[in-house]
């Protein structure tokens, strides 16, 4: 069992930046691969950003590349989103979740999440 608790969310103008954290539970952390994901309001959740367990291979979804960065933290049992450069449209709520295996987009493959956080950009 693992749980993820989500951090970091909030309001902030076009153009800024936020760190979105996500804290897992659980002895067997560093063999699950992360990710994270956001929705929007009356939309299904799509991929945002992805990390095997040794920080390999990171993987991003076309609308966030080259502004997040993903990132993880084995020793401190955390998952970072570092996002750059925001946009109106980057306002969702984020959700980060974990599965044993490697990178993969689709949601359905990810067996555990938590609970979300709030990040919107103003304009």
């Amino acid at each position: 069992q693992v749980q993820l608790v989500e951090s970091g969310g909030g309001l902030v103008q076009a153009g800024g930046s936020l760190r979105l954290s996500c804290a897992a539970s659980g002895r067997t952390f560093s063999s699950y691969s992360m990710g994270w994901f956001r929705q929007f309001p009356g939309k299904e959740r799509e991929f945002v950003a992805a990390i095997n367990w040794n920080s390999n291979s990171p993987y991003y979804g076309d609308t966030v590349k080259g502004r997040f960065t993903i990132s993880r933290d084995n020793t401190k049992i955390t998952v970072y989103l570092q996002m750059n450069n925001l946009k109106p449209e980057d306002t969702a709520v984020y959700y980060c979740a974990s599965r044993i295996g490697g990178v993969v987009v689709a949601r359905r493959h990810y067996d555990y999440w938590g609970q979300g956080t709030q990040v919107t950009v103003s304009s």
